[in-house]
């Protein structure tokens, strides 16, 4: 369930629990997956082809990144809440999680993310969930 909205950088907030969007083909095209595997975990760039629902975990520097994966650059968004329901549920630790706001940039939007779905995907879900948007 979500129970908090920030605005800003979820890399400069002291959260220590961090979930981000990844893809089946195991492209970091993503603004945020990018991001993370350029600053924190440049192996997340080689991971190939992943399964849909699939959760991948990295500490560093004291941070948990949780790589969700959660749709196909090729083929787009498939039960976009069912799938995010899943994978939130599926993220290890009864702690909080901050996550980025999944579906909301440009490409997401524009593969066929549906920002209501996601959310309600987030909503229903068993972990406590702080939800970032970028500033602006």
């Amino acid at each position: 369930m979500i129970i908090a909205t920030k605005r800003g950088d979820i890399l400069n907030n002291c959260e220590r629990r961090i979930v981000f969007a990844i893809n089946t083909e195991g492209i970091t095209s993503d603004i945020w997956a990018g991001l993370i595997a350029r600053r924190y975990w440049p192996e997340l760039a080689k991971t190939g082809p992943t399964k849909l629902g699939t959760v991948l975990t990295k500490e560093v520097e004291g941070i948990q990144f949780f790589a969700i994966c959660c749709y196909s650059t090729r083929y787009g968004w498939f039960d976009q809440e069912g799938i995010i329901n899943k994978c939130f549920d599926s993220i290890p630790g009864d702690e909080p999680v901050a996550s980025v706001a999944i579906g909301t940039d440009y490409f997401d939007i524009h593969s066929g993310a549906n920002i209501d779905l996601i959310q309600a995907g987030m909503q229903t879900s068993e972990k406590k969930i702080i939800l970032y948007y970028p500033r602006g």
